[in-house]
């Protein structure tokens, strides 16, 4: 179940929201617990029990970590935690990768090969583990008291408005909103708006945007021409946009609803002008994971080297591709924005500084487009020849493409680069950043949301396309 899904709209959204404002205070959190419990089950029913036991364990043990004066004590059992979690996340996402790969030197080399089972993979394995640790670490670090009560946090780590695809939320920044939260009706309408909006981004523009990409990239790739290699990534680049900005559109706006203030995941990242910039707009929550918890522990920008500052720079992005998927291609994308974010330190940034806005982003732009060649493509044969067919500069320049793609394309590039100019900048911070509106701004928000709702529900209903590319990670 996705949130851009009949089922969802139509049945899961409505019953839960009438529910949730019929109980009870008391009874808030164990509604959203159980509306979690059944939304994840739905999606995967054979793995809901191991994250319900492998939760419970580490709730223990992370408040015998609080509970304990012993230095060493504490140390061992957040290490425990840490496996555990790592280790879940190691078997479900990157066991087949590892025996796959292993398979293949042995093959090399004239071994007998593994026997090997493929694991299947838990939807939402990957932010499960990243919130699951921010709470161990956390409690470790005393920033923040564990949660008393078991339920809490399991509605902490299995939140259905953002538990499949984020944003990631940090246990300190939401742990007293899941005890005492102040809810509003201006919440709640905002709230709503952020969801319509979400949806028909998700809906309206990325939907269009991945048929026409899959049109292209599924297609024989040895006749593709320049002109349609470009279009394909072009529709690709924004298909990922709007279908994850999207996305965490829908979960805040689901959160607020509810009460919840989750962290923002996007802030215009095709407006950058630096590869530096854009990962500062980029899935803005796992930037910020990485960072304080990856990229700071290993020395940060406070080391004697500049080679070693490199090196914890690459060694973050390597893991941030790798986080994306278990394949080689998320690697190199990772490995690929590393060397940029290298370059920027040596010279790019300046360089670009001189150059100018337009020119800076636009080669932010190009720079950001390769990249997702490299994301999109699993296998490296086709990674190779794509990328080779966007340079060849042939002479067909036929373009293959579905009947909606040229004007959903002109509002998903409207929409992409709107904040470059001061009143798309103060359009949009008047939209997403506002914690209150007047009567009217709200009478005329509503009669947009509500607009938007319909025809994204009839866009859903009218096709059976409808993909989500950040649901497997």
């Amino acid at each position: 179940m996705i949130f851009s899904s009949t089922i969802f709209l139509l049945y899961f959204l409505p019953i839960f929201l009438l529910v949730y404002h019929l109980v009870p205070r008391n009874l808030k959190n164990y509604i959203i617990l159980a509306a979690s419990i059944f939304f994840y089950s739905w999606g995967a029913p054979k793995f809901i029990f191991v994250i319900l036991g492998i939760t419970l364990i580490d709730f223990y043990i992370v408040k015998v970590i609080h509970q304990s004066k012993d230095a060493k004590r504490r140390k061992i059992l957040l290490i425990l935690s840490i496996i555990l979690n790592l280790g879940l996340l190691a078997y479900f996402k990157y066991a087949n990768f590892f025996v796959e790969n292993l398979n293949d030197v042995l093959g090399s080399i004239g071994f007998t090969q593994l026997a090997w089972t493929s694991v299947a993979l838990p939807i939402g394995i990957s932010f499960y583990t990243f919130q699951t640790l921010t709470y161990s670490v956390d409690v470790y670090r005393k920033v923040h008291e564990p949660l008393e009560k078991a339920s809490d946090y399991l509605l902490y780590i299995m939140s259905f408005p953002q538990m499949i695809a984020g944003p990631i939320v940090r246990f300190n920044s939401i742990a007293d909103q899941i005890i005492n939260r102040k809810e509003t009706i201006d919440e709640k309408l905002i709230g709503f708006y952020r969801f319509c909006i979400g949806l028909a981004k998700k809906v309206l523009i990325a939907n269009v945007m991945a048929e026409q990409a899959d049109l292209i990239f599924n297609g024989d790739l040895s006749n593709l021409s320049t002109a349609n290699a470009w279009l394909g990534i072009l529709a690709y680049t924004f298909q990922i946009y709007f279908d994850f900005s999207g996305y965490s559109d829908m979960a805040i706006g689901l959160g607020m609803m509810i009460g919840f203030k989750f962290p923002e995941n996007f802030n215009s990242p095709y407006i950058s002008q630096s590869i530096s910039e854009f990962w500062r707009r980029w899935h803005i929550t796992l930037g910020n994971f990485m960072r304080d918890y990856l990229y700071i522990p290993l020395g940060g920008n406070r080391v004697d080297s500049k080679y070693r500052l490199f090196f914890n720079l690459w060694i973050v992005f390597l893991l941030s591709g790798l986080w994306h998927g278990a394949s080689w291609n998320y690697v190199i994308w990772g490995g690929f924005h590393g060397l940029f974010l290298i370059l920027d330190r040596l010279f790019l940034l300046k360089f670009l500084q001189k150059t100018g806005r337009v020119f800076a982003t636009l080669f932010t732009f190009f720079i950001v487009m390769i990249g997702w060649v490299i994301f999109r493509l699993e296998n490296l044969s086709d990674l190779k020849v794509y990328l080779s067919k966007m340079f060849e500069f042939n002479s067909d320049f036929q373009f293959d493409h579905i009947p909606s793609f040229y004007g959903m394309l002109f509002f998903a590039i409207l929409f992409s680069f709107a904040a470059s100019f001061k009143r798309g900048a103060k359009l949009e911070v008047y939209i997403f950043e506002k914690d209150k509106y007047s009567l009217m701004s709200n009478f005329m928000f509503l009669i947009a949301s509500f607009v938007l709702f319909f025809v994204s529900i009839s866009a859903v209903v009218s096709s059976d396309f409808n993909p989500f590319i950040y649901f497997r990670f």
